[in-house]
C-alpha cells in the first residue's frame, strides 16, 4: 500500500477505474470546471507510523486537566451505571444492528425496543410510546408541533425557568411555523400561579412544564396540569426521568405527553452525546407521533412475534405524510436504558432517586452553613442555585487547580447571576467527596 492508512492498493483501484471504464480518477471529474478544482496537492505533512502517532496523541492527552469532582448539571448528568448496561448493550448481536431497517428479520431488536416502549409507558404513565428520538430538547419540539398539528392552535405556554437550551432548540423548531412560545414569569423560582391563569383566557394549545425547571426546582405539577386542565389547555411534561423515582408520573396526574431526556437513565454523558429522546403520549397522539413504534402480534405459526406497527417517518411514507423530519431512532441509547432500569427493578430505581435526592441536600445544608446564599428557597430535586460573595470567574479557576468543577456560571446565562453556581450532586458522590468539596470552596470565602 502507498498509504499507511488508505487500504486500497494502486492495483485495486486501477481495476476499479476500469471496471468503470475511465483510465484514470481525473476522467471521474472532467465535469468540474478548471477554477473549482484544487490543482495542486494537499498540504499534508508526510503520514506519521502508527507508533509516532500514538506518541502524537499521547502527548495531547497529557495536556488534559485532571477532574477529580465534577458537579456539573444543567441538562446533562452523572448518573452510576451499572457494569451489566455495557456488558449487554455492546454484544455484537445489537450493537452491529441498532436500527431495524429490514425490521421483522431483528426479531430480537425489535422485542428489546418493545421492552423500552412498555418501561416508557409505565415510567411516564401513559400508553402510548415510540421507538425514541434524538435527544431530550428535541423530543419536546416534536410534542410541540404534535399538539399544533393537533389542536390546530399556535399558542403556547413554556416557564420563564424552562432550560436556554431547550428554548432555543423550541425557537428554531416552532418560529418558521409561526407558533407562538408565551413566557410565564416565576416567583421564587416557580412559574407564577396567577399569571399562568390569565394567560389561560386566552386560546392555548398547551402549557409546558419542566420538572424539575432549569434552576432545579421541583414544580407542583399537579396542580398545574389541573389549572391548564380546567381551562381546556392540553400539557406537555418535560421531566428528569430520575424524578419519577420519588414522584407520581405525570401521565397519571393528567398530563397529555411526556418527554424526557434519556441520558441519565444508563447512558454516559460521552462528552455530549449520542443522547436519547423518550416521549409518550395519550391514545389521541397515536398518529401524529414521529419515529416507529413497535407492536407485538402473531406469526402465521401461531408463535408471539413483533412488527414495527407504525413507522411515520419520510423513509417509509411520502414525504408530505410524514409526521416529522426524524428519520432514525436512538435503538443503542433506548437498549442501555432497557438494561439499567431492568438492573434496578421498581425498588432499585426508587433507591437510586432518593440518594441522588439526600446527596444533593446534604451538600445544599452543608453550602448554607458556611454562609452561602440559595438563589431561591423553594422544593428541589438534585441541583440548586447558590450565591456566591464574588462572581464566579473569582473561584473557578482555584477550584479547577484542586479538580473541582463546582457547576455552570449562571452569570454566563443571566447577566444578573454573575455571583451564582448551578451545583447538581447526585448518587455517584460519597460523603467524603462532598465534604471535600465543602472543604476547598469554604477556603476561599
Amino acid at each position: 500500500m502507498s498509504h499507511p492508512y488508505l487500504p486500497l492498493t494502486d492495483r485495486e483501484r486501477q481495476v476499479m477505474l476500469a471496471r468503470i471504464g475511465v483510465t484514470s480518477f481525473d476522467d471521474l471529474i472532467t465535469d468540474i470546471p478548471d477554477e473549482l478544482r484544487l490543482c495542486r496537492s494537499l498540504n499534508l505533512q508526510t503520514a506519521l507510523s502508527e507508533v509516532e502517532l500514538r506518541r502524537k496523541f499521547e502527548a495531547f492527552l497529557s495536556l488534559n486537566q485532571h477532574i477529580s469532582l465534577s458537579f456539573l448539571g444543567a441538562g446533562a448528568y452523572q448518573h452510576f451505571i451499572p457494569t451489566l448496561v455495557d456488558h449487554l448493550a455492546n454484544r455484537s448481536e445489537f450493537y452491529t444492528a441498532y436500527t431495524p431497517y429490514q425490521p421483522e428479520i431483528s426479531q430480537g431488536f425489535l422485542q428489546a425496543i418493545f421492552e423500552y416502549q412498555t418501561l416508557t409507558a409505565g415510567l411516564f404513565g401513559l400508553p402510548v410510546t415510540n421507538a425514541s428520538l434524538y435527544d431530550g430538547p428535541t423530543a419536546l419540539a416534536e410534542s410541540v408541533l404534535m399538539v399544533a398539528k393537533e389542536t390546530k392552535l399556535k399558542r403556547f405556554l413554556i416557564p420563564s425557568t424552562l432550560n436556554p437550551i431547550l428554548k432555543q432548540i423550541l425557537l428554531t423548531y416552532t418560529k418558521p411555523l409561526g407558533i407562538e412560545l408565551v413566557s410565564l414569569p416565576h416567583q421564587n423560582g416557580l412559574i407564577d400561579l396567577q399569571a399562568l391563569k390569565k394567560s389561560l383566557a386566552d386560546p392555548t394549545a398547551a402549557l409546558v412544564i419542566q420538572n424539575p425547571n432549569f434552576f432545579g426546582i421541583v414544580e407542583d405539577y399537579r396542580e398545574l396540569i389541573n389549572i391548564a386542565k380546567a381551562n381546556g389547555t392540553l400539557v406537555i411534561c418535560y421531566v428528569h426521568p430520575l424524578l419519577l423515582g420519588i414522584l407520581e408520573a405525570p401521565g397519571k396526574l393528567g398530563a397529555d405527553i411526556v418527554v424526557a431526556e434519556g441520558q441519565p437513565l444508563g447512558n454516559p454523558i460521552s462528552y455530549g452525546g449520542p443522547n436519547l429522546g423518550m416521549i409518550a403520549a395519550s391514545e389521541r397522539f397515536l398518529r401524529k407521533m414521529p419515529g416507529r413504534l413497535v407492536g407485538e402480534t402473531i406469526d402465521h405459526q401461531g408463535k408471539r412475534c413483533f412488527v414495527l406497527t407504525l413507522q411515520t417517518r419520510e423513509q417509509h411514507i411520502r414525504r408530505e405524510k410524514a409526521t416529522s423530519n426524524i428519520c432514525s431512532n436512538q435503538a443503542l441509547c433506548a437498549l442501555r436504558t432497557s438494561i439499567y432500569l431492568s438492573t434496578l427493578g421498581p425498588d432499585g430505581f426508587k433507591d437510586t432517586a432518593s440518594r441522588a435526592y439526600n446527596n444533593a441536600h446534604y451538600l445544599y445544608t452543608q453550602l448554607v452553613n458556611l454562609g452561602l446564599q440559595p438563589l431561591y428557597e423553594a422544593p428541589f430535586f438534585i441541583e440548586f442555585p447558590i450565591k456566591l460573595p464574588q462572581s464566579v470567574s473569582f473561584y473557578l479557576p482555584k477550584l479547577l487547580q484542586k479538580g473541582i468543577v463546582p457547576g455552570p456560571d449562571l452569570g454566563e446565562l443571566y447577566s444578573d447571576l454573575n455571583d451564582t453556581l448551578l451545583i447538581c450532586a447526585t448518587e455517584i458522590f460519597t460523603k467524603a467527596e462532598l465534604d471535600n468539596f465543602v472543604t476547598e470552596l469554604g477556603g476561599l470565602l
